[in-house]
């Protein structure tokens, strides 16, 4: 069982309110889930995020590997980066005609 952390979408047409939950990577992104460990607000000024801490290091302690989303909020949570795999930052168009041009 091969387990994401990820966001759930609940509220309202046009008034998205999301979950944190634990869910099996193939199954909808509302469907079933494993456990709830928060949820997040995004119309509040600032976002409103809510982690249970403890059952979230739990999962991401037996592996459940979180989506990009999840790792932005996880990263501004303060809970561990060693977890969460970090993209490189990409370079700007100007950047890469830079180097394909022969000097």
């Amino acid at each position: 069982m091969s387990v994401k952390i990820r966001l759930a979408r609940y509220g309202a047409k046009k008034q998205p309110t999301y979950r944190v939950v634990i869910a099996e990577e193939r199954t909808k992104r509302d469907g079933r889930i494993v456990e709830n460990v928060g949820h997040y607000d995004p119309r509040t000024e600032p976002p409103t995020v809510v982690l249970n801490e403890e059952r979230t290091r739990y999962w991401l302690g037996v592996g459940a590997r979180p989506s990009d989303a999840v790792g932005v909020l996880l990263r501004k949570a303060n809970i561990s980066d060693q977890y969460i795999k970090v993209h490189a930052a990409r370079k700007s168009r100007a950047a890469v005609k830079a180097e394909a041009k022969p000097a």
